[in-house]
């Protein structure tokens, strides 16, 4: 049997660099990101392995951790750590009873908060936190790291990317690197199988779910308002579930990675701002399944078409910064007259506008909010982008440019 294509990652040099410089790098992300894949390819010939997901293995490491460890020498990779909490007290010994040979140890998991706060608690100082979400539309591609539009060294000269309709048969895909490398999987099969396999057994671990049909009822509702502003209450009645038992599983399925939450951008300006978010899940072809589509077509032309670009534009951005190694700082703008902007990206001391149209033809008119927003914090704001998945770049006058969702 052939075994699945790799797919190179834009974390691979800054993995790399995190391992030489720290005793310990943790690697989140969501489950079936490649975590263990990249971990494996990078460093398989000279650390060993060991998966937590296993009962046999678990039970080893969290009944004598001394004895795993010892049995088990730096460097070593341990897969889905969070599972046994009990052995980081004993890697942070190990760590510190040889600084003048470092241990290595390499620590992956699925469940950011629960893995995170074991890590403050033991490893501070010691360890690096990296984030692998699933594939960006560059990597998907096979192409390697480039600086987003506003950054320096953008090169406007590269041609665009796929056609408007290849491009929306990419968003149904997702970006998981299971349906790249093996592109005859059945999407449908898949995507129902990792919702109903992955997301459930992670809201089983950190949260007791009583019924699992209430909670495929909430991932398919939070779909429907994919882009909107979240009303948790507006949600919970429709449902018929108490708003704290929303909020808790809205807290789990952010601390696995599987969806981004944006909140408003703030600013003293005298004008009232909506404080409410916005959520977006971090795999658009999971948004697709949910919403229950299932061609192309149906994606670029039904009432879910602006929300869907725009998740997939939140979740690009997200992905290309996180994959250097950086911690993405995304906000959007919304007055409470209605005025908005769908991103904006902090970079440096400057505010990036990003605007998400549908539509493959932009019109000046596109830029009124981003206009708008100059107008508001002036010289804080550069001249946005109007993003749009058409295969054409034009200037929108003030300094705002159009451009096709290839370009990011």
């Amino acid at each position: 049997m052939e075994l699945p294509r790799y797919i190179p990652r834009s974390l691979e040099p800054v993995l790399v660099q995190a391992s030489s410089e720290f005793p310990a790098v943790v690697l989140t992300g969501p489950r079936q990101s490649g975590k263990t894949t990249l971990l494996r390819h990078l460093f398989a010939e000279r650390f060993g392995y060991a998966s937590m997901d296993l009962p046999d293995v678990r039970h080893a490491a969290a009944s004598d951790p001394r004895g795993f460890l010892a049995m088990h020498p730096s460097p070593m990779i341990l897969d889905e750590v969070q599972n046994v909490p009990e052995l980081l007290p004993y890697i942070k010994e190990e760590i510190d009873a040889h600084r003048s040979r470092p241990r290595q140890f390499l620590l992956s998991g699925s469940q950011n908060l629960l893995l995170l706060e074991q890590v403050s608690e033991t490893l501070a100082g010691r360890v690096a936190v990296l984030r692998l979400l699933p594939l960006s539309s560059r990597e998907a591609r096979g192409q390697r790291d480039a600086p987003l539009p506003w950054e320096d060294g953008w090169d406007d000269r590269i041609p665009g990317g796929p056609s408007h309709l290849a491009l929306w048969n990419e968003l149904l895909r997702g970006g998981y690197p299971e349906l790249w490398s093996t592109p005859e999987r059945d999407l449908r099969l898949w995507h129902a199988s990792y919702v109903q396999t992955y997301l459930e057994r992670d809201v089983r671990s950190l949260r007791q779910v009583g019924d699992l049909s209430l909670f495929q009822s909430f991932l398919r509702a939070l779909a429907a308002r994919s882009a909107q502003l979240l009303n948790m209450s507006d949600l919970s009645r429709n449902l018929g579930l108490a708003v704290n038992t929303a909020r808790a599983w809205l807290s789990v399925l952010e601390a696995t990675h599987q969806i981004i939450v944006l909140r408003p951008y703030s600013a003293n300006i005298g004008k009232r701002m909506v404080k409410t978010p916005k959520v977006y899940f971090t795999d658009v072809g999971t948004l697709c399944h949910l919403a229950g589509l299932g061609d192309a077509q149906s994606a670029a032309a039904g009432p879910m078409a602006g929300a869907i670009m725009e998740t997939a534009v939140v979740a690009e951005v997200y992905k290309r910064l996180a994959h250097r190694g950086d911690l993405p700082t995304l906000h959007f703008w919304r007055t409470s007259t209605g005025v908005e902007v769908d991103l904006l990206v902090e970079a440096g001391q400057r505010l990036v506008p990003l605007e998400v149209k549908v539509s493959a033809t932009p019109r000046p008119a596109m830029a009124t909010g981003i206009r708008s927003l100059m107008a508001d914090l002036g010289s804080k704001v550069t001249p946005g982008y109007i993003v749009h998945p058409g295969e054409v770049r034009l200037p929108m006058g003030d300094g705002i440019v159009a451009l096709p969702f290839s370009d990011l």
